[in-house]
């Protein structure tokens, strides 16, 4: 009853936040856990990421026109806030996200392997903004976030090694819980790595759309989970000597 209650209660918070990132977050963690449940290995699970993203790359000429008809902004109803999910011509908060990457992507350009400097973008980027792409909420005070992604954020301010330090530590955690779910000899353990392992899931895929790992209140939570994933596999292989350590199959 206590678990229900707090499902309950988690749920509501999600609802009434209104954050679609969330949203959609959350939608991913349900999708991967069924790929999990069902017994999909995880390298099938990367392929299938990778194809995705090729795709949308393929297709991105048609994908961009059937978006750019979406005028939904966004609202305080259910049905019209996930419309607006994929409206980039009128939503305010999608057009400055836009603004912030390609701003980010202009400064990469300028040093792609060193990147511009640890926590530096929100201070050099008002420069690299194009009018074109300036919303009605874009500021060169520097004062209203990131570069909005915890990908293309490292890739401005430390270069190519930095988002490829990100990307290797997100996978090898992911990699890390799953194997731990399905080699633990106490079950227990095996669905607590699961559930930490997907709500750090939760904001992999947030971290595409905002960015907030260099505040407190995302830290905390974000590294203490990492570490509880890590503490659950040595816990896991000092229970049980003979387990192989070999990659989720």
């Amino acid at each position: 009853m206590l678990a229900l209650l707090l499902i309950a209660l988690l749920c509501t918070g999600l609802f009434f936040s209104y954050c679609r990132a969330a949203w959609i977050s959350v939608v991913g963690a349900i999708g991967v856990y069924m790929l999990v449940r069902m017994g999909m290995k995880v390298k099938w699970m990367i392929l299938l990421f990778a194809l995705g993203v090729g795709g949308f790359f393929a297709y991105q000429g048609d994908v961009l026109y059937r978006l750019e008809k979406n005028t939904q902004d966004s609202s305080y109803t259910l049905a019209d806030q996930v419309k607006s999910i994929s409206n980039i011509s009128t939503d305010a908060s999608n057009l400055e996200r836009l603004n912030r990457w390609a701003a980010a992507l202009r400064m990469w350009g300028e040093r792609p392997v060193t990147g511009t400097g640890p926590g530096t973008y929100q201070f050099l980027y008002a420069s690299y903004q194009r009018s074109y792409q300036l919303s009605t909420i874009s500021t060169n005070a520097g004062d209203l976030g990131n570069a909005h992604s915890e990908y293309i954020g490292p890739l401005t301010e430390q270069g190519v090694p930095g988002t490829l330090l990100v990307a290797a530590l997100f996978l090898a955690t992911f990699v890390t819980g799953v194997r731990v779910y399905r080699t633990a000899k106490d079950p227990a353990v095996g669905r607590m790595a699961l559930a930490f392992t997907l709500s750090l899931l939760t904001y992999y895929i947030h971290g595409v759309f905002n960015n907030f790992l260099d505040t407190d209140k995302l830290s905390v939570p974000f590294w203490a989970f990492t570490a509880a994933v890590v503490a659950l596999d040595v816990y896991s292989e000092k229970s049980d000597p003979e387990r192989k350590e070999t990659l989720p199959r």
